[in-house]
């Protein structure tokens, strides 16, 4: 069977299933079009959180506590309660590099 008699029998297949054709079409279609949205999705909140990031600056130093441990179950990072008011003043006093903090 040569090139052109498969082009003759699978157009032919396609004209005897218009139905099935249609439905595999629209499938196609649905998905290549959710695929493509995801990306564009994922593309744009990469570049929203690196445009975020960017904005805070190069100084900038974040402290934040220690997770916690409460029967067994390990809590999130920044979960702990190690860090109080009576350490703002202590930060502040670190260093000539330190500039301003803001608890």
């Amino acid at each position: 069977m040569n090139f052109l008699e498969s082009i003759r029998v699978s157009i032919r297949a396609l004209l005897a299933n218009k139905l099935r054709s249609m439905l595999t079409m629209l499938g196609i279609i649905i998905g290549v079009g959710a695929v493509i949205a995801m990306v564009a999705i994922g593309n744009g909140a990469s570049a929203q959180i690196t445009s975020r990031i960017q904005g805070l600056g190069s100084n900038l130093l974040i402290i934040t506590p220690g997770q916690s441990n409460s029967g067994g179950v390990r809590g999130g990072f920044g979960s702990g309660n190690t860090l109080t008011m009576a350490d703002v003043p202590k930060v502040a006093a670190a260093g000539p590099a330190v500039e301003a903090v803001a608890p």
